[in-house]
């Protein structure tokens, strides 16, 4: 299977005409019945050998993680008090997870940029960052043990930057899409620890403080689709696991705040929870991306559930609500274009010159 940023790349290498690569993808498109822009295409994996590499990079960092840890864990007293086992744990993690980190990217110098493996790129990439933010904060409760409260955040924001530091190095040397994704949940992190650090009180504000921060990160991912509207280089990858991370941030908060999840669901609640979908449905086809939806999808099934047993259907709630989205959410996917044509010839000209194409340009044969 060839992701865009492979046609991309032999367009680049002058293995491919435009032409013809236009022409591959309007073949692609007629064959699926269906625009290839609004196929959210991405790379997880090229063959078999993705799951084999996976798997056996995952033996091999969890084994470097072990032995890792078990050095820093021998380095340190056995712990006789509270403080040490902090130390000695802080150390474990430090030579552990640096470990992981250091792998991760040996591993990456090979099957990442040599070979560009999707799936194994996606899990070194997650266990670099993790490995990194680890031993960062392995070293911090090293140097600076107990921390609590306002210097615990503030250590925690310390620890976000630096970690989206090496992840900004780490899509410099790679390239590989979902890192842009991983950069923002750093930065996000870090400054929501910031945040809190300088105004406790707000603690309790917290899941505001998210919603916040997950629609300005789907502003961020329409900032990438807007610069490839056709959905035909690596930016277009880019903004689909942008997408993939501001939908929770922006789903969670909203239906938390609700109180979808405080026990037995009302009719009002229920109703407002169905409708706020339907919301979330006109937005994800007005923006092509389908992560919203998913995201909610649990709390719309718990409503629906609670909605047919408020109305008798106590022994089929679940199979009625499984069936009734799971129609709907088919028959949404069957006609996609068509109805996310008719969504978007309803917005302002303005507006929609913003968002992803409703069809790729025709191929046009140039002149013999």
């Amino acid at each position: 299977m060839y992701s865009e940023s492979d046609i991309e790349a032999a367009v680049a290498s002058g293995a491919l005409s435009a032409e013809a690569a236009a022409a591959l993808r309007d073949s692609v498109a007629r064959g699926r019945q269906t625009s290839s822009v609004d196929e959210e295409s991405f790379r997880l994996i090229t063959g078999f050998n993705d799951i084999f590499v996976s798997i056996a990079a995952i033996l091999l960092l969890v084994a470097v993680g072990w032995i890792g840890a078990s050095i820093g864990g021998a380095l340190q007293h056995v712990p006789s008090d509270d403080s040490e086992a902090m130390r000695y744990l802080a150390a474990r993690s430090l030579l552990g997870a640096a470990a992981v980190a250091a792998t991760s990217w040996m591993l990456a110098e090979y099957f990442t940029r040599a070979r560009r493996m999707a799936l194994p790129s996606i899990l070194l990439l997650g266990t670099f960052a993790f490995g990194t933010a680890g031993a960062l904060f392995g070293l911090v409760q090293l140097a600076l043990p107990g921390l609590r409260d306002q210097a615990a955040a503030r250590s925690a924001a310390l620890v976000g930057l630096l970690t989206a530091g090496a992840i900004y190095l780490h899509w410099r040397r790679f390239h590989v899409p979902v890192t842009i994704a991983a950069l923002t949940g750093a930065l996000v992190s870090a400054l929501l620890s910031l945040v809190f650090a300088t105004v406790p009180a707000l603690q309790s504000a917290w899941l505001w403080a998210l919603l916040i921060a997950g629609l300005c990160v789907f502003a961020f991912a329409m900032w990438w689709d807007m610069s490839d509207r056709t959905r035909t280089t690596r930016r277009s990858d880019v903004a689909f696991w942008l997408h993939l991370a501001a939908a929770p941030m922006i789903a969670h908060p909203i239906f938390w705040l609700l109180g979808v999840m405080n026990g037995e669901i009302g009719v009002g609640t229920a109703i407002v929870v169905i409708l706020l979908y339907v919301a979330f449905g006109i937005v994800a086809l007005a923006v092509d991306r389908r992560a919203l939806l998913v995201s909610s999808l649990g709390y719309v099934l718990y409503a629906l559930a609670g909605l047919f047993k408020q109305f008798g259907a106590v022994s089929l709630n679940v199979a009625l609500t499984a069936l009734v989205i799971g129609s709907v959410l088919l028959m949404l996917s069957a006609f996609w274009h068509v109805v996310r044509r008719t969504v978007v010839l309803r917005l302002p000209v303005d507006f929609r010159a913003m968002l992803p194409a409703l069809d790729r340009p025709a191929v046009v044969p140039r002149p013999a």
